[in-house]
């Protein structure tokens, strides 16, 4: 049963979040990273999101993983009104940055139960010269 106190600290709430622009939106996007010798697993998660609304680029040694979701025209007021919206409508976009010697054709993705799982291999990247410098006496 809400008591009042309830009732005023979940108005101070919403404006405090919607003040300093907090939007619910925790867990969008979580993404896990594995190693193993071969290369990387990556698990993002995507709720909500439509494989058909998902997209994957690489572009210039850096991954990028777009998704949107949309939920479709739901201001329809013949049946009520929201007084709260917590579930995210939009874009949202993550970068990884998996090295230039990657190519498009490495890498292996696929979308399960709102999960994008993804395998960068390793690749050998140059290797840059040490300075081995001379220790001068005196």
């Amino acid at each position: 049963m809400f008591t009042t106190y309830a009732i005023a600290r979940n108005l101070f709430d919403e404006l405090v979040d919607s003040s300093f622009g907090n939007h619910n939106t925790t867990g969008l996007m979580c993404t896990d990273i594995r190693e193993t010798d071969q290369g990387f697993e990556m698990a993002i998660d995507l709720p909500g999101v439509q494989k058909e609304n998902l997209s994957a680029e690489l572009k210039d040694g850096y991954l990028y993983i777009s998704a949107t979701i949309n939920r479709g025209n739901e201001q329809d007021n013949t049946n009520g009104r929201y007084l709260r919206r917590e579930r995210f409508v939009g874009s949202m976009r993550r970068t990884f940055y998996v090295g230039d010697k990657v190519t498009q054709e490495d890498i292996r993705a696929r979308f399960q139960d709102g999960t994008l799982y993804l395998f960068v291999p390793k690749k050998q990247q140059p290797t840059v010269e040490e300075k081995k410098l001379i220790a001068i006496e005196g």
